[in-house]
């Protein structure tokens, strides 16, 4: 099956020291099959680029306000007049504070809301589908669900 996916390459810039950031290629990625993901690719110069998926909804969220915890913190704010999204990323191999143009995150990601709107992302799994052809009964089910143990009574209860 074939879902639509919504992407938006964008240079992001990696806070080495307060005085001191260098620009990084990323590209933002939004899948309908994967409907609460957002996935974040960093294009760091070497042969492997780097990814992140988290929720979109902490994205949204990290919009308009401080949101996150852990791994992943999102905040929105303002540095020498531009609006950026602030992200800071926590793994086993490092921590980087990135800082995102706020305006094109916020395009892209109004473009995610419209294809798959907030609520609506369990509908895109078919979960509920799969789990009623699941659970769906079969002609194989009653030899199952037939008492294996007759009892000794007859059917109109004249023992």
């Amino acid at each position: 099956m074939h879902y639509p996916v919504i992407e938006r390459e964008l240079e992001l810039r990696l806070v080495l020291s307060p005085e001191r950031s260098i620009c990084v290629p990323a590209k933002l990625s939004y899948r309908a099959g994967d409907p609460y993901a957002v996935h974040i690719t960093f294009h760091t110069g070497t042969n492997a680029p780097v990814n992140w998926t988290f929720a979109r909804e902490l994205l949204v969220e990290g919009v308009f306000r401080p949101s996150g915890h852990g791994d992943v913190r999102i905040w929105p704010t303002k540095i020498e007049g531009r609006s950026v999204l602030c992200m800071a990323l926590s793994s086993p191999d490092g921590d980087a504070l990135l800082e995102a143009p706020a305006g094109a995150v916020s395009a892209w990601l109004e473009r995610t809301l419209r294809m798959v709107p907030p609520g609506t992302e369990a509908e895109r799994l078919g979960l509920d589908d799969a789990l009623a052809a699941l659970l769906a009964p079969t002609p194989a089910d009653d030899l199952w669900l037939r008492d294996p143990w007759p009892s000794d009574e007859s059917a109109d209860g004249d023992a």
